[in-house]
């Protein structure tokens, strides 16, 4: 077992758990592990397929899926009709190569910053995965505790809606800030597209698809019965995760 650290000269320690010597390699050594294959580049969003666990950089799977339904490594395909419901986000491997690749991760931010700048939006402010319990006051005479705030208890599903692109001649559209919602388990899917709709302001000519886990859901299915029959497999840090994406209707 082995801890590697970035130094400032282009090496990066690794510390071996039997002895305390430190051997320094240099990072091109990590290339093949920690750089997208599309663009050479290093990670940014690290996007794993899960039919083969090749990884990219998001944007770049995405445009390539938008041409092709292979893999861009192994050349496997990922899905017949739409390849973009077998990705997902791999988070320990981009922290990794942020930990690896000093000022990568400030440089993306800056980046963000004036891509929103640029076409005069709000930057997103962060919000927090895991949902508050309701706070509550002490009184000094006695145990008595009062809720200040408290959820209802019909908004019961905890939503994290995940954009993973739109397909070529899909353009005009707004991103979507605020992907974290709370919502009723009673609301469908229809519910959830037309609540994307409107806040990206997208066409009618366009096609929202929505995927939880592997399975593409259809309009009626409500929000507490997709819960209950994905399981844990849908669930990251106690939200439903949603993926969705922009596609043509098909042609008849």
């Amino acid at each position: 077992m082995s801890v590697g650290r970035r130094s400032h000269d282009g090496t990066t320690n690794v510390t071996g758990s039997d002895t305390d010597d430190e051997t320094k390699l240099p990072l091109t050594q990590f290339y093949p592990y920690i750089r997208c294959t599309v663009c050479c580049g290093f990670f940014i969003d690290a996007t794993t397929i899960t039919e083969c666990l090749h990884t990219f950089c998001k944007s770049c799977i995405v445009k390539h899926f938008f041409s092709s339904n292979r893999c861009p490594t192994c050349s496997i395909v990922v899905h017949e009709t739409q390849p973009l419901y077998n990705i997902r986000p791999d988070r320990q491997l981009q922290d990794i190569v942020y930990k690896m690749v000093p000022f990568l991760e400030e440089l993306e931010r800056e980046k963000m910053c004036n891509f929103y700048k640029e076409r005069g939006l709000a930057m997103p402010k962060p919000v927090s995965v895991s949902p508050q319990g309701p706070i509550v006051l002490k009184k000094r005479k006695d145990n008595f505790h009062r809720a200040v705030f408290t959820i209802p208890p019909e908004l019961n599903i905890y939503l994290l809606l995940e954009f993973v692109g739109a397909e070529n001649g899909i353009s005009d559209f707004k991103p979507l800030e605020r992907p974290y919602i709370c919502v009723s388990g009673e609301a469908t899917i229809r519910h959830v597209e037309l609540f994307i709709r409107r806040k990206m302001e997208l066409s009618p000519k366009c096609q929202v698809d929505l995927v939880c886990g592997d399975h593409l859901l259809d309009h009626h299915q409500s929000l507490k019965d997709i819960k209950k029959f994905v399981g844990n497999e849908a669930l990251q840090d106690g939200l439903l995760v949603l993926h969705f994406g922009l596609v043509l209707p098909c042609q008849t």
